[in-house]
């Protein structure tokens, strides 16, 4: 078995991990760790491609850290562009039995208006999507 975590870049994601753990242990798959610069054409961006690109390294290095520290290893790939695309083409490049991300956590108005990579990649993928919410998140009233 092999899973694809797509990383996060600005956001710390610890459950995340240990939802993969989990998996590892209970499957033997391999795992690799993948974060896209969300970089279409470099010319419009505000700053250069290396500052996106040094943020979505770091996110695949943590989640590959959390890893590790469950014995987990884990393959990092950082790659060019929009997310969901960036992913998915990784995924089939990989063959990946599963793609494990973390739940958005933009505000609903925010997912409407810019989009939400787990919903995306939900949508879009013809592999098993696994979207891990963090355990305090609340799913409504009490």
């Amino acid at each position: 078995m092999r899973i694809v975590v797509a990383a996060k870049p600005d956001a710390d994601q610890p459950w995340v991990a240990d939802a993969v753990t989990s998996l590892v242990k209970q499957t033997g798959a391999s795992v690799a760790v993948v974060a896209a610069d969300e970089i279409q054409l470099e010319r419009l961006a505000s700053v250069p491609r290396t500052v996106f690109t040094e943020k979505a390294r770091a996110a695949t290095e943590r989640m590959a850290r959390h890893l590790a520290a469950a014995a987990v290893d884990a393959e990092t790939a950082v790659l060019p562009g929009r997310a969901v695309p960036a992913i998915l083409d990784f995924a089939e490049k990989q063959g990946a039995d599963l793609i494990v991300v973390g739940s958005s956590s933009r505000p609903a108005v925010a997912e409407r208006l810019l989009g939400s990579v787990p919903l995306d990649l939900l949508k879009h993928s013809s592999r098993p999507v696994l979207v891990v919410t963090h355990p305090h998140h609340s799913t409504g009233p009490s």
